[in-house]
């Protein structure tokens, strides 16, 4: 290689675009015949539109500067709600916003059951939707039902109408203040409590 090579040389940049800026002018406040250096936006009407004024004059015009000023009171509203989204669209979540979309009809069956939905997220379908759904039960639970003489397929009332009889029968004024059937007892008593704490009755 002969000679100095700076190959940053051949990367060829754009030329920056400067910022179009008014030629200096007078202020445009009235009666005022100084310079207009200072730019003061001319307000929500005119984005990107500026005046032209002096430095006494930008101030006072600062001062007084209303970005609402010749809107009424509706689109003033409208602008505050719409700036809480950061003047983004927002729309509504659930059953309500797609009747809202839809003129006002509320998501059909039909769309359910049109939907392919292998994990039935949405809702079973036919006789499995008419089964009730099989309570998991812990080992805990599993213990106390036995204790109850019951299987885990007991309802509510069935886990209080055991429990009842089991009392009657078990307790030590029943049996003469027998230590075995006081320990029997017990135990009845402390598998309802459990069962109750976990919302089986």
């Amino acid at each position: 290689m002969t000679g100095k090579v700076d190959y940053f040389d051949r990367i060829r940049v754009g030329k920056k675009r400067k910022e179009e800026r008014p030629t200096q002018t007078g202020c445009e406040w009235p009666g005022c015949t100084a310079a207009g250096a200072y730019r003061a936006p001319k307000g929500g009407r005119a984005e990107g539109q500026y005046h032209s004024f002096c430095l006494d004059h930008v101030k006072e015009y600062n001062r007084t500067y209303n970005y609402f000023a010749g809107m009424d009171d509706g689109a003033i509203a409208g602008f505050q709600k719409s700036a809480a989204t950061g003047h983004r669209p927002t729309w509504k979540l659930g059953e309500n916003s797609w009747a809202e979309f839809n003129g006002g009809k509320l998501r059909s069956s039909a769309f359910r059951r049109a939907a392919r939905d292998p994990f039935e997220i949405l809702g079973a379908s036919g006789a499995a939707a008419e089964q009730p759904r099989k309570r998991m039960v812990k080992s805990l639970e599993r213990k106390a039902l036995d204790t109850l003489g019951l299987d885990d397929t007991a309802t509510a009332d069935q886990i209080k109408t055991q429990y009842k009889q089991l009392v009657k029968r078990f307790h030590p004024d029943a049996n003469g203040g027998s230590r075995s059937m006081e320990d029997r007892f017990r135990e009845i008593i402390q598998a309802y409590d459990l069962l109750r704490a976990a919302g089986y009755c």
